[in-house]
């Protein structure tokens, strides 16, 4: 079973996404948190796998919570951060704070029990018509010069800049398999391989990394 922690002040929000979660034969919500001190708390009580953080909560805020619960080192849950609005600047701050990705609170009931899947996997989950738009207004990008890639990227192959490309513009796997013609496992080793030579938590870090640096357009 999947574990996870709903940390949300309204209860009626809570409530909600425990109905949906709880109707999943693989995920179980093992806590509720009306704060972000609670949800700090709750982590060490319960090791959740996952917390679905809302950034807007009173005393301290997701953002900061999400800050401090992948700061302190050690083995730490998936943060799945739930907003409201899809260019909140706060939605950005929480991805470098080491966030494996937001949801919208509009989004289908479909979508959080398949996100909370995929961000326990390891994967982003960033849907590609907000990745631009996100990191393109929120990332602070030096002039792009052409020739050889920025030099903190001068560790990755060839092929693994063409993924972390991919990646950027928002692809999925599959996506990227088909465009460069070679099974989906290879790509996932080629990710590894990424975040392992970046040293990087997961995807979401990569994409951030090649919009800061100018990687990308």
């Amino acid at each position: 079973m999947i574990r996870i922690l709903l940390a949300d002040d309204q209860a009626l929000v809570r409530g909600g996404l425990r109905m949906i979660i709880d109707a999943q034969p693989d995920l179980e919500v093992v806590g509720e948190a009306e704060d972000g001190h609670a949800a700090l708390r709750l982590v060490r009580e319960l090791a959740p796998d996952v917390v679905l953080m809302d950034i807007q909560m009173p005393g301290l805020d997701g953002l900061e919570a999400t800050r401090r619960l992948l700061a302190a080192g050690g083995p730490a849950p998936k943060v799945l951060v739930l907003t409201t609005f899809d260019l909140d600047e706060h939605v950005y701050e929480a991805i470098r704070a080491g966030a494996s990705g937001f949801l919208l609170k509009s989004a289908p009931p479909d979508r959080l029990v398949d996100g909370i899947r995929t961000v326990l996997d390891g994967d982003a989950l960033l849907a590609p018509e907000i990745t631009r738009r996100l990191l393109e207004r929120f990332t602070a990008k030096p002039p792009r010069t052409a020739g050889a890639p920025p030099p903190e990227l001068r560790e990755l192959s060839q092929r693994e800049l063409e993924v972390l490309r991919s990646l950027a513009d928002g692809r999925s796997n599959a996506e990227i398999a088909a465009a460069l013609y070679v099974s989906e496992a290879t790509v996932k080793t080629h990710i590894t391989h990424i975040l392992t030579k970046l040293r990087l938590r997961d995807r979401v870090q990569a994409v951030a990394l090649a919009y800061r640096i100018g990687f990308m357009d």
